[in-house]
């Protein structure tokens, strides 16, 4: 019988390998920030959960996990704990990133598009509606019209006919 072993250098080796992939693992998952008051804490989660990640476009930077949206975290919890208020934040955020890194952006020449454009497009909708339908009735009315003269001439041809097959 052959008997194998395992080295203990390769044990060991595999073990060290296991314990580093999950401690990187248990890293990247757990952010802990340190504040120091309470208002700067609940500044720093208002401000995670309405500023945009621009990588992700449509989760906050609290929710994505980009390296961007890490970044854009470290800076927020940076110019929190150094005292900036949450207009001042926004507006650092908003000269690097352009008014997409909000949510609700404010109205502009350039944003008159996104907040107008719907409402122009169900005016004109309603607006060519309405005035199909009502083309559509002058041109039933007409139509009515016309064949109602139509019968009328039919009428006396027919009455004309008869009064012929009358005299033969």
């Amino acid at each position: 019988m052959i008997r194998k072993t395992v080295s203990p250098f390769l044990l060991l080796t595999l073990m060290l390998m296991t314990a580093l992939t999950l401690s990187m693992a248990a890293k990247a998952a757990i952010e802990v920030y340190e504040f120091d008051s309470l208002e700067q804490e609940q500044q720093f989660k208002e401000l995670g959960h309405t500023l945009r990640c621009p990588k992700c476009q449509n989760n906050t930077i609290a929710d994505s996990n980009a390296e961007l949206a890490v970044d854009l975290r470290q800076k927020v919890y940076e110019m929190t704990k150094d005292g900036k208020s949450k207009q001042e934040i926004v507006d650092y955020m908003i000269a690097r990133y352009g008014n997409f890194v909000t949510y609700k952006p404010p109205f502009t020449l350039a944003t008159s598009i996104l907040w107008l454009g719907p409402l122009c497009v169900v005016v004109l909708g309603f607006a060519l509606i309405v005035l199909r339908s009502r083309k559509s009735k002058v041109k039933s009315v007409s139509d009515e019209q016309w064949s109602a003269d139509k019968e009328a001439r039919l009428k006396a041809l027919l009455d004309e006919q008869n009064d012929g097959d009358k005299h033969k």
